[in-house]
């Protein structure tokens, strides 16, 4: 496995990590066993970095962290969480120091620990970033013992870039995959320029880029790749990275051309992301062993032909670029 600096933490994270979103909820059906063993599989593969959030099942996620630790307690790793969206409603103005020192306070009974390694805020609304007094709040949570570090999650590149002005910030969450490209452009420069972490969320694209959905797949009623795909319970580009899916599908028929024979979709896809190296490591989702397995293959690949990445550029100008380019 391969290990990245987080920011100016001093921390290494592993370049594959692991998102608990859906071992939380709103993925269809989890079986907190099959979590749980996902999470070992994880720890057994390398990982050291977990991102979470209080509002993944309702704190469910955390509480599967809390137990992981509790089964390894020789183990060192570090675990990522975020706040904000337990706000209803979610506006800027909910953003008090009273809010987020009860959601740090939440989250630390969730996690059982002392301090959070990591705090992120949750994709709050684009007037927090222009909100002084909320880094300031998490500066004191810092200076009292309760967080680590902070950081944030963005909907946005030009959230990102405003966000990461404040110097508090150590990392940035952000959507980066073959499907979202624009961070590439500016935003990682800068990353790289302030020594920030990035974080590469929905690396496969809600499952999309595993290459294993069709026309047929269904989702249940529960999972927000049925219920959001218009944005109807939250940010569009949360869900498919804001595409059409049926056009999805299309572009992953003809990205599945250059995939090398033997290589599944998905560890090919984050082998994509990691040859940038602004990013501090992709976090896809497991709720399963061997899903774990598959994403850690991608630590194990060899570059990417410059090519083939070009092919791959082609691609998302042609069919993606109208689409999402501007607007996140």
């Amino acid at each position: 496995m391969e290990y990245r600096p987080l920011g100016r933490t001093g921390l290494n994270v592993s370049v594959v990590s692991f998102g608990a979103w859906a071992i939380g909820g709103t993925w269809g059906e989890v079986d907190d066993q099959e979590s749980l063993a996902a999470l070992h599989r994880a720890l057994d593969r390398g990982v050291n970095f977990f991102d979470t959030a209080d509002v993944y099942g309702d704190g469910r996620s955390e509480q599967l962290l809390a137990r992981l630790r509790r089964e390894r307690p020789d183990e060192h790793f570090i675990v990522a969480t975020k706040a904000g969206r337990r706000l209803n409603p979610h506006v800027a103005a909910g953003y008090t120091e009273e809010n987020l020192t009860a959601f740090v306070e939440q989250s630390l009974r969730n996690l059982e620990v002392e301090a959070l390694d990591l705090v992120q805020l949750h994709c709050p609304p684009t007037d927090v970033y222009y909100m002084p007094e909320v880094f300031d709040t998490l500066g004191q949570l810092v200076k009292y013992g309760k967080i680590r570090y902070y950081g944030v999650s963005v909907e946005r590149v030009e959230e990102a870039l405003k966000a990461i002005q404040y110097p508090g910030v150590q990392s940035v969450q952000i959507i980066y995959n073959i499907f979202r490209q624009r961070p590439a452009e500016l935003f990682f420069a800068e990353a790289k320029r302030r020594e920030v972490g990035v974080l590469a969320r929905l690396p496969l694209s809600s499952g999309l880029l595993a290459g294993k959905m069709s026309p047929e797949t269904s989702f249940a009623a529960d999972d927000h790749r049925s219920f959001n795909r218009e944005g109807a319970a939250f940010d569009r580009g949360e869900t498919f990275s804001g595409i059409d899916y049926a056009l999805g599908l299309t572009i992953v028929e003809e990205l599945r051309q250059l995939v090398p024979e033997g290589v599944s979709m998905a560890a090919w896809a984050l082998r994509w992301i990691l040859m940038e190296d602004a990013v501090t490591c992709v976090i896809p989702g497991a709720k399963r062993p061997a899903q774990v397995d598959d994403n850690m293959n991608a630590a194990y690949l060899p570059p990417i032909p410059m090519e083939t990445m070009a092919k791959i550029r082609e691609i998302y100008d042609r069919q993606l670029r109208p689409l999402v380019h501007q607007r996140w």
